[in-house]
């Protein structure tokens, strides 16, 4: 079918262009929202007719969005999603969800703004493009977390999906079962934080005292006996 452009259409034609397009994509989207008109005699003389009204409106409409681009661009938006460990989300971020997101932000967008080739499965910072006018678009960034703690961690390029690291539970097994001395106990304590934060573990400093707690408990337990209480011949 071919139809008269009303406006500028992405991959398909400026505002004015005849072309031809799929029936049900002229009858489902063009023509229902304004975009296009049926290409024939009459349509062309109407659209010859109102194209300095139609100019001067998309001028208009492409100001206004170049003002609300100039917001919105950089933004990021934080979505709370269920997700397994592996960060796979049990369902899925859709450009309906995206628009509302960005509207709940202060910016008003419906769900045809919104440039998402496929929804959003997994856990992450996701740039989105959000279309404000027909030649206007901006960037913006739709966090995907299981809650705002970590919606916050990966903002600062955190990522949390490791898993906890395997040096810290050797370091636990070693300060609960081989050391005794207090210094050597908390520089072992120390190289496991360390591992747990380049890791991206969660709740460092409840790990940090569980550690030092399980050191504590096996110094007292052997007395204090810097060498644990081991032959010494």
């Amino acid at each position: 079918m071919q139809v008269i452009l009303l406006q500028r259409i992405e991959k398909l034609g400026q505002m004015g262009d005849i072309v031809t397009v799929k029936p049900g994509y002229a009858r489902n989207f063009l023509l229902p929202t304004g975009r296009a008109l049926r290409a024939n005699e009459a349509n062309l003389k109407k659209f010859e007719s109102e194209r300095t009204q139609l100019e001067a409106r998309n001028l208009e409409l492409r100001g206004e969005a170049e003002q609300v681009a100039g917001k919105l661009e950089g933004q990021s938006f934080v979505a709370i999603r269920q997700a397994g460990d592996s960060g796979q989300l049990y369902g899925s971020v859709s450009s309906g969800d995206i628009a509302g997101l960005v509207t709940d932000g202060g910016f008003s967008v419906g769900r045809g703004q919104v440039v998402l080739d496929r929804p959003i499965k997994t856990l992450g910072l996701h740039e989105v493009r959000i279309a404000l006018h027909p030649e206007v678009s901006v960037g913006v960034t739709i966090n995907v977390a299981r809650t705002g703690e970590e919606a916050e961690r990966q903002a600062r390029g955190e990522d949390v999906t490791i898993e906890r690291d395997e040096e810290v539970i050797e370091a636990e097994l070693e300060i609960a079962e081989v050391f005794d001395d207090e210094s050597i106990a908390q520089a072992v304590l120390a190289e496991a934080e360390a591992a747990a934060a380049a890791a991206g573990a969660e709740a460092d400093a409840r790990e940090a005292a569980r550690l030092a707690r399980a050191a504590e408990s096996h110094e007292t337990a052997t007395g204090g006996d810097a060498d644990g209480g081991r032959d010494r011949s």
